[in-house]
């Protein structure tokens, strides 16, 4: 395939930006919230359908916080990562995908990808570990596994959410060194080599700005330098 085009038409973003340069401000405002918890604005005029998406990242529980549907539960992430195995995570990412087809859903809600600053840590089990580059590397074989049967995958949750103590509200204070070598680390690995999807912002701030809000690590890095265009 050398010297070949791999698309027959126009680039997928270019559709997606000619789409959107033709909503009005009304739509355009009603993509940025849900219809409800899980599921997109749909804009069946447009040909913009409602997106469903399915909390992960080690099952696919679907719309349901309990009695749903019954899911298979594959191993948390400090489990995946003690096998060192990224072959294993890619496998185990194709059967998620399955899995959240099975409850009618587009995106999967993982993987998770925080670090482990403190034993304490509330979601440290869906995390992969404490090391930047292990975490990375893995999460970039889980993103392709997934997303290799047609689902999105999400990296989450970016950046600074290391604690569930007042996750919410609390304030990262994280110095440029350590934000670029410790946090986001594997998230750019796993953007550089997985290319995900989708990217979920955290709750938390980052020196005093919260992170949906924050134009250094969301516009300055995750889009002008590492060139995420999810």
């Amino acid at each position: 395939m050398t010297g070949q085009k791999i698309y027959s038409k126009e680039r997928p973003d270019d559709n997606a930006r000619h789409v959107a340069s033709l909503l009005t401000l009304d739509e355009q405002i009603s993509l940025l919230a849900g219809a409800d918890f899980w599921r997109t604005v749909g804009l069946p005029r447009r040909g913009i359908p409602s997106i469903k998406t399915s909390d992960g990242p080690n099952g696919a529980r679907g719309a349901f916080f309990k009695d749903g549907t019954p899911a298979a539960l594959f191993p948390a992430g400090v489990s995946l990562a003690a096998s060192w195995d990224s072959d294993l995570v890619r496998k185990l990412g194709e059967h998620l995908a399955a899995e959240t087809k099975a409850r009618g859903a587009d995106v999967l809600l993982g993987p998770t990808m925080c670090m482990h600053r403190s034993p304490l840590g509330g979601r440290n089990f869906e995390s992969f570990s404490e090391d930047p580059f292990l975490t990375g590397k893995l999460s970039a074989s889980y993103i392709k596994g997934v997303q290799s049967k047609g689902v999105a995958a999400t990296a989450k949750h970016f950046v600074g959410n290391e604690q569930e103590t007042w996750r919410m509200t609390v304030d990262a204070s994280i110095a440029e060194r350590p934000l670029r070598e410790i946090y986001l680390k594997p998230f750019e690995i796993a953007i550089r080599e997985g290319k995900p999807w989708a990217v979920m912002s955290s709750y938390n701030a980052i020196n005093g700005i919260h992170a949906d809000q924050h134009e250094h690590t969301l516009r300055t890095i995750l889009r002008n330098q590492w060139k995420f265009d999810g």
